[in-house]
C-alpha cells in the first residue's frame, strides 16, 4: 500500500518534486551569504583606494591653497580630509555588512550600509555648511589674489575625482550597493567644488585687482551644488532604511523566474525589499492542490533556489508560502 502511494505521488508531482518524491537529491543552491561577503570586500577595498587618493589630494589641496594663496583650494583640502573620515565610515559599514546572520540579526547585517549612507549625507550637509562659514568669512576680508598654476592643481582634481566617481558610481550599480553610489554621488561633488573654484580662480586671474574674492564666491556656490547633492544622497539611502519597492521590472524578473519552476501554477503575492548588498524576497507560489506536503515543500525549495542563483539579481534569502490552486 505505501508503495502504491509513492507511485500515485511519483506520478502527481513534476520537475523538483518529482525528484524529491521518487527519491531524487535537489542540486545544491550556491551559499548567497559567502557572495555577499565578497561583494562588501571588494567594495571595502574600492573605498579604501578612494581614501588613499583623498589623501595624496587633500595634500596637493592645501599645498596650492597655502602657496597659492587661495582659499578655495584651502577649504577643497580641508574637505578632502574630512572625506577621509566620511570614507572610513563608509568602509565600516561595509565590513559591518558583511557579516552573516546570526541569533541577534536573523536576516543579517545589511541595514548597516543604507545607516551609514545616512550618516554620510548628513556629513555632507555639515561640511557644505562649514567650507560655507568660512568662505563668506574670505569674501569680506581682504586678502592676495590667487597664483595662476593653482589652475592645474584644480584641473588635475577635477579629471581625476570625475573618473573615480565614475569608476565607483560602476562598481555601485554591479553590485547594487547604495553607499558605494553615494560615495560616487561624494566624489563627484568634489570634483563639482574643484571645478567652481576652477571658474572663480579664472574669473579673479582675469578680473585683476578687485576681483580676488571671486574664488570665494566660488567656493560658496560649490557649497550649494554640495548640499544640493546632499538632498539626492538622502533621499537614496532613507528609501532603502525604509524598505521601499523595488523597480518594477526587478519584481517582473523574479515572477519570471518562480513561475519558470515545474509545478508552479501561479504567483499571489511577490514582496521583494532591498538589505544592503542584497534583496530579501517574500512570494506567494499556487501549485496544484492534490499534491503532498511534501511535493510542495520541495516545490516551494526550487523557487527559492532559481530565485537565489538568479545572479546577478543579488537575492540572499527567499521566504515562499505554497497555496493550493
Amino acid at each position: 500500500m505505501a508503495q502504491t502511494d509513492k507511485t500515485v505521488n511519483c506520478g502527481l508531482a513534476s520537475g523538483a518534486a518529482r525528484r524529491v518524491a521518487c527519491g531524487g537529491m535537489p542540486p545544491v543552491p550556491p551559499n548567497p551569504h559567502v557572495a555577499l561577503q565578497r561583494r562588501a570586500h571588494d567594495s571595502a577595498r574600492l573605498v579604501l583606494r578612494g581614501i588613499a587618493l583623498n589623501a595624496v589630494l587633500a595634500a596637493a589641496k592645501f599645498a596650492g591653497g597655502i602657496f597659492g594663496h587661495t582659499y578655495a583650494l584651502i577649504a577643497d583640502g580641508a574637505e578632502s580630509t574630512l572625506d577621509i573620515l566620511s570614507s572610513l565610515l563608509v568602509w565600516a559599514g561595509f565590513r559591518v555588512a558583511a557579516r552573516p546572520p546570526d541569533a541577534d540579526h536573523p536576516y543579517g547585517h545589511g541595514k548597516a550600509e543604507p545607516l551609514v549612507a545616512l550618516a554620510v549625507a548628513l556629513f555632507v550637509f555639515a561640511m557644505a555648511g562649514w567650507i560655507a562659514l568660512h568662505a563668506a568669512h574670505e569674501i569680506v576680508t581682504p586678502h592676495q589674489g590667487p597664483a595662476w598654476w593653482t589652475l592645474l592643481v584644480l584641473a588635475g582634481v577635477v579629471v581625476t575625482k570625475m573618473w573615480f566617481s565614475r569608476r565607483m558610481d560602476a562598481a555601485g550599480e554591479e553590485v547594487g550597493s547604495t553607499l558605494l553610489g553615494i560615495e560616487a554621488m561624494h566624489h563627484w561633488s568634489d570634483a563639482i567644488s574643484s571645478g567652481a573654484a576652477f571658474v572663480g580662480i579664472c574669473i579673479a586671474l582675469w578680473g585683476g585687482k578687485g576681483w580676488e574674492t571671486a574664488d570665494d564666491w566660488a567656493a560658496l556656490f560649490g557649497c550649494v551644488i554640495i548640499a544640493i547633492n546632499g538632498i539626492g544622497m538622502f533621499g537614496k539611502a532613507l528609501r532603502d532604511v525604509m524598505d521601499t519597492a523595488v523597480a518594477v521590472d526587478f519584481e517582473n524578473e523574479i515572477r519570471a523566474l518562480a513561475l519558470a519552476v515545474d509545478g508552479v501554477k501561479a504567483l499571489d503575492k511577490v514582496r521583494v525589499r532591498k538589505s544592503g548588498l542584497s534583496h530579501l524576497v517574500d512570494i506567494q507560489v499556487r501549485v496544484e492542490g492534490a499534491l503532498t506536503v511534501r511535493e510542495g515543500h520541495a516545490i516551494a525549495h526550487a523557487v527559492k533556489d532559481a530565485l537565489i542563483a538568479s545572479a546577478p539579481h543579488t537575492i540572499s534569502d527567499v521566504t515562499v508560502h505554497i497555496e493550493p490552486a
